[in-house]
């Protein structure tokens, strides 16, 4: 059985970090600008800040990231997770790492009050799709957004 330790990122952990960020970026076909890149792991390290990220390791191999943003809401009086990236390098997809690294950001937000954990995908990734069917519910909203840049 695949031993997966999930561990919050620390600020010695940015090498093992970037590439696992860079790969969801190609993943998705997106370029981030470095000053964003530099920006988010400042705020990811800094516990004044709603964000916080963690690595799932393999042996010694960092095999994935994830990054939750916590938010209030007009639904609920507790605030809730926003799952905002999930990333599992591929050379270790189908093993359980997605799993476990949504099973810590859902422990986390419960440990934290959280009222719920909610998260996007693509509607191309159907892998990913199969995953989340198996551990959450589909809200059923699309989403919509407008650029402001």
């Amino acid at each position: 059985m695949l031993s997966v330790k999930i561990k919050t990122v620390e600020g010695k952990d940015f090498d093992v970090w970037l590439p696992l960020w860079n790969g969801y970026q190609r993943f998705y076909g997106v370029t981030i600008p470095e000053s964003v890149t530099t920006e988010t792991w400042v705020r990811l390290l800094d516990p004044g800040q709603p964000m916080h990220a963690a690595l799932a390791i393999v042996g010694d191999h960092a095999a994935g990231l994830v990054h939750a943003v916590y938010h209030r809401s007009t639904w609920t009086t507790d605030d809730d997770c926003y799952l905002q990236d999930l990333f599992v390098a591929p050379d270790a997809r189908g093993r359980g790492i997605g799993r476990a690294l949504i099973q810590h950001v859902c422990a986390d937000a419960k440990g934290r009050g959280a009222s719920r954990v909610h998260w996007l995908t693509h509607e191309t990734n159907h892998a990913a799709m199969r995953l989340y069917n198996g551990v959450a519910d589909r809200s059923g909203f699309v989403q919509y957004r407008k650029i402001m840049v």
